[in-house]
């Protein structure tokens, strides 16, 4: 089992940045597939960026490109979402979700197997 514990957000100003972590216990997750989600009220919950195992391959949303950057410390057992550039739409609750070793990347929530509680980014205009 894994256990998935985001920190970092809150409140900011449009055009402002915050650093989302992810800090993963129970087991390393250094194998693992390694994604960003959000939830906006009454919205669905949103493929945001993902990271390889190793790190070498990011993937993210069209609408964060440019703007937000994954990377993980396999060390640490922890990824990180920098996110610069906020705007009012980037506000959201943001889960980090991990899947089983040596799974692919995908976009789609239902494939990942662990989550966090989420954290909150607000974002005002």
């Amino acid at each position: 089992q894994v256990q998935l514990v985001e920190s970092g957000g809150g409140l900011v100003q449009a055009g402002g940045s915050l650093r989302l972590s992810c800090a993963a216990s129970g087991r390393t997750v250094s194998s693992q597939a390694m994604a960003w989600f959000r939830q906006a009220p009454g919205k669905e919950r949103d493929f945001v960026s993902a990271i390889s195992w190793t790190g070498v391959s990011t993937y993210y949303a069209d609408f964060v490109k440019g703007r937000f950057t994954v990377s993980r410390d396999n060390a640490k057992n922890t990824v990180y979402l920098q996110m610069h550039s906020l705007k009012p739409d980037d506000t959201a609750v943001y889960y980090c979700a991990s899947r089983e070793p040596l799974r692919l990347i995908t976009k789609i929530p239902e494939d990942y197997d662990y989550w966090g509680q989420g954290t909150q980014v607000t974002v005002s205009s």
